[in-house]
């Protein structure tokens, strides 16, 4: 299936690793002309030699997005060497591991700014240019605990949950203009944040990360982790031209493991 995505220009968030690099190769490999942002340069490099050592066209973008007021110079940047941008991947890393109750106000307003706000500024930066050419898609990839609460993940629960009504707010806004706005979610993916909190809750509860990640998997239906190709697939899918009609809407990729409708 041809996606439409030859020369598309796509930005993607938190491409250095995990998630983030996998939509990267994938929308790469479609024959789109990807801009890889990350705090983390050298992992960035390192997908953006992966991508031209097999002909695909990229360029690494230091982003640091607790810093929006560079929000401007990192889109003209990538304006710069690729054009305007038509998919913007929203992916974000998340916050340290916390209950709900009791945190230090510093911390939510400092995970609200890297969450949020640096996802809300960078959308609105690019949207003119969208609605110009009467096509893009913004694609923000969030959590299961949008949906299911996961238990000492407060911060993160809530953020994200701001982000979805965002989203879907957005989506009403920019429809008409040929732009899309929907909001992916993982359940368990075997990146490397899994990994940390599994190794946290093991900790927490005083027993091994084996057991912790056995119980996991056994409440996931397809019977275990996904891989992040799968999520990259769903990804360049809603990103591409044949998902027009596919807008506000909020997709899982988890194996099955929400058990709500």
């Amino acid at each position: 299936m041809d996606l439409g995505l030859k020369d598309k220009v796509a930005l993607v968030l938190g491409a250095g690793g995990g998630l983030g690099s996998a939509i990267a190769l994938t929308l790469a490999k479609e024959g789109a002309r990807v801009a890889l942002a990350d705090i983390d340069v050298a992992a960035v490099e390192r997908v953006v030699a992966e991508i031209t050592a097999v002909g695909g066209k990229a360029m690494a973008v230091p982003f640091d997005l607790a810093d929006r007021a560079a929000t401007e110079a990192r889109v003209t940047e990538v304006e710069a060497g690729f054009g305007p941008v038509d998919v913007l991947i929203n992916n974000t890393g998340g916050p340290p591991p916390t209950p709900a109750s009791g945190q230090d106000p510093v911390l939510w307003s400092k995970s609200f700014e890297q969450m949020v706000l640096s996802v809300i500024s960078l959308t609105d930066r690019v949207l003119p240019g969208m609605r110009a050419r009467k096509w893009g898609r913004i694609i923000t990839s969030t959590s299961s605990g949008v949906i299911a609460p996961i238990p000492n993940l407060g911060i993160s629960n809530a953020l994200r949950l701001t982000l979805v009504g965002w989203s879907k707010t957005l989506a009403r806004e920019v429809g008409g203009d040929g732009i899309t706005a929907n909001i992916v979610l993982p359940g368990r993916i075997a990146t490397k944040r899994i990994t940390f909190l599994d190794e946290q809750k093991a900790k927490r509860e005083s027993r091994s990360v084996e057991q912790v990640s056995a119980e996991s998997t056994a409440s996931i239906p397809a019977g275990r982790y996904g891989d992040p190709q799968e999520y990259a697939d769903v990804v360049a899918f809603l990103s591409s031209t044949r998902a027009s009609y596919v807008n506000g809407s909020v997709i899982r990729v988890d194996g099955g493991f929400i058990a709500s409708i």
